[in-house]
């Protein structure tokens, strides 16, 4: 059986505000789940550095986070240029901007599975995976 959503959040990116709103709210769900406060703190910085490559590099995309028994699942979606090099980027120390290129590879390393589908000129869509412990 698969399992059902508890609670899921959609929240739009299109500007630096949106990603705070969207950070702050994150952390307060993973809290509310159950996730001790270093986990869901992981879960706001992930959110808060996938909203800032969607407002930065496509301009505007959506964060879907979604509550599940054992599980939170964060969603970022956007429809910007892609990403050219996904390997490169998912090694760390690779950007574009004047960034430290470490905002995807950092957040693979705070959660539990990660996986990134990038087409270049179309957009990209990353899943990123917390459990429960």
């Amino acid at each position: 059986m698969a399992n059902t959503p508890l609670n899921q959040v959609r929240f739009t990116i299109s500007n630096v505000v949106d990603v705070v709103k969207a950070r702050r709210r994150g952390l307060v769900v993973a809290t509310e789940m159950g996730l001790h406060p270093a986990e869901a703190n992981k879960i706001a910085v992930v959110i808060s550095e996938l909203g800032r490559n969607i407002e930065q590099y496509a301009g505007e995309g959506v964060i879907t986070l979604t509550v599940y028994d054992k599980y939170v699942e964060i969603i970022a979606e956007d429809q910007g240029p892609g990403i050219p090099d996904v390997a490169r980027v998912l090694a760390g120390g690779y950007t574009t901007s004047q960034g430290m290129g470490l905002g995807i590879s950092g957040s693979k390393r705070l959660m539990d599975e990660f996986e990134i589908q990038s087409v270049v000129g179309k957009g990209t869509t990353i899943r990123a995976l917390k459990r429960l412990r």
